[in-house]
């Protein structure tokens, strides 16, 4: 099996670590012989610090090198639609149709990754589109991390933001047991994200299994809810076009406003298209973590030991 043999590296699943962009290059990369020499990669690639793949926590440091950046934690059951979710913003970002009136688009160090997830929806001659495949759950794998820049209003500094694709396996053994090795990457979106949508799969809660469906969105939400502290969440219901009982609909929202009344609803179909996907990715680019108050001044000092007093 390919793997790399570098502890925090993820290739290829995600950017290789010390950017390589042919893999058998590095030292670390541990892969079976090539079959045909012919098809391999050309080596005579630049090499940069991120390779356009998805990014992995060690690429973080570069990405925050000017300052930290907005990480977006989607957090979903298994086909819940997280990745079609990302695609589908692709998309709209990528044919004008997401327009803000305080930011605009500045480039993206994961267009390889973002094409990866977005490429299934795009219609190709003799294909008709349909959904990404799904993402796979590797133990202690990082979760990927699709990287979207913006600059503001005037043009005169970019923000960076983070958003992770992650599989829904990891979030419901999370859901269950909070410490379970099979569950490191759904802690790491839930201790670092500064923005959450939970993500709520109404043709889950539509099938014969609709209990099931219900009863483990409920779990996840307890579990979010014990996690956030206080940060910016979104409930997203996915295939609005579903039609599901108004029990199970009302069960649902009730188990998230009653453990956090602050949450903000969206809901979005890739059949009915709509200005929804926009608004609910506009939210999460502008959602804020709580800012920290910091005591009144008591002395006047500017040295910033004696700033604040005792």
């Amino acid at each position: 099996m390919e793997r790399c043999g570098r502890q925090n590296c993820f290739a290829p699943d995600t950017g290789c670590g010390v950017g390589h962009v042919d893999l058998s290059n590095c030292s670390d990369w541990i892969a079976q012989p090539a079959t045909d020499s012919a098809e391999a990669e050309p080596g005579d690639h630049a090499l940069l610090p991120w390779s356009g793949s998805a990014l992995g926590l060690a690429d973080l440091a570069f990405v925050a090198g000017c300052a930290r950046p907005v990480i977006v934690g989607i957090v979903g059951l298994e086909n819940a639609g997280k990745t079609t979710l990302l695609g589908a913003w692709y998309l709209l970002l990528g044919n004008g149709t997401a327009r803000f009136k305080d930011r605009r688009f500045a480039g993206s160090f994961s267009l390889d990754g973002w094409e990866a997830v977005a490429r299934s929806l795009r219609w190709s001659p003799g294909q008709l589109p349909g959904f990404p495949p799904h993402t796979t759950s590797r133990s202690g794998r990082a979760p990927g991390l699709l990287h979207l820049s913006f600059w503001d209003a005037v043009g005169e500094r970019s923000r960076d933001y983070l958003l992770t694709d992650a599989p829904g396996e990891w979030f419901q053994r999370w859901a269950m047991n909070r410490d379970t090795p099979e569950a490191e990457g759904a802690r790491w979106v839930a201790e670092h994200a500064d923005v959450l949508l939970l993500i709520a799969d109404r043709e889950a809660l539509a099938g014969e299994r609709r209990g099931a469906g219900r009863g483990a969105l409920q779990r996840l939400c307890h579990r979010l809810a014990a996690e956030r502290r206080a940060r910016p969440i979104a409930l997203v219901w996915t295939k609005s076009d579903v039609e599901i009982a108004p029990e199970i609909e009302d069960s649902v929202r009730r188990s998230v406003l009653e453990l956090m009344p602050d949450a903000v609803e969206f809901s979005v179909s890739v059949v009915e298209a709509g200005s929804t996907w926009t608004d609910l990715l506009d939210w999460a680019l502008k959602a804020r973590r709580p800012r920290v108050e910091l005591p009144p001044r008591t002395v006047i000092n500017d040295d910033p030991l004696f700033l604040y007093g005792v």
